[in-house]
């Protein structure tokens, strides 16, 4: 049941934890996530300059840190020592960027990693490591726009769940790369939902989930149109808190 009174048989994912309410991509946002009922969070890796897996969405360090220029040109010693939580509020400063094996130690309940490899050809590997090490493979769906990415993933990794990210109507490329990399769920923006898209993909046998979904009363049409879970940045919306 949903907290508006309709049963929700959907899957609510916390989009970069609870990030309406909490800095994204952080441990607190994680955790609040999680104490809301989450059925799943999503965050976003990338690499350090010095090979380690963080989390942290965008490219650049400016939005939602109080550091400069790209990620991926610092080590994780560097960006241990930004605050990720000010920008959001002040009651969140000392907020740090996470590392994933972090995450997975903190939060027992399932994980979308959206992979950002950029240039680094061995970041899947990496963070295939970290998930291992964890012992939290059964618990993990791997996600990625970039397609070479998944398929690099699928390569070195048979049990690995993968799902694509998709933004356009038009499905076929994203169904071909599926099939390719072996993916068990379609990733969608919400406007790009339609129920003979996801017809179609079901037929393929891909679960379908929605980004990004905050109001509730779009929940009714997209799971009208087949669609098994919404990416959200406020999961209290969706779920008894």
């Amino acid at each position: 049941m949903s907290a508006y009174g309709a049963a929700v048989p959907l899957t609510v994912i916390a989009h970069r934890g609870a990030s309406g309410t909490r800095p994204e991509n952080t441990l607190v946002a994680f955790r609040r996530a999680f104490e809301l009922g989450a059925h799943m969070i999503e965050l976003d890796v990338q690499p350090t300059r010095d090979g380690a897996v963080v989390v942290m969405h965008d490219d650049t360090l400016e939005r939602t840190t109080n550091g400069r220029g790209r990620v991926t040109t610092h080590r994780l010693t560097d960006l241990q020592t930004l605050d990720a939580g000010t920008w959001f509020a002040p009651a969140y400063a000392g907020e740090r960027i996470p590392t994933l094996g972090e995450v997975l130690t903190a939060v027992p309940i399932p994980i979308n990693v959206e992979l950002k490899p950029g240039k680094d050809p061995g970041f899947e590997e990496r963070a295939l490591e970290v998930v291992a090490a964890a012992g939290a493979l059964d618990r993990i769906v791997f996600s990625s726009f970039d397609a070479e990415s998944l398929l690099r993933l699928r390569a070195a990794s048979a049990e690995a769940a993968i799902a694509v990210l998709w933004y356009r109507r038009r499905l076929a490329a994203a169904l071909h790369l599926a099939g390719r990399a072996g993916a068990i769920a379609l990733h969608l923006r919400k406007d790009a939902v339609s129920p003979a898209g996801v017809r179609e993909a079901t037929a393929a046998g891909l679960e379908v989930r929605a980004w990004t979904v905050n109001d509730p009363a779009d929940s009714a049409a997209l799971e009208a149109a087949g669609v098994r879970g919404v990416f959200t940045d406020f999961p209290e919306r969706f779920l008894h808190t």
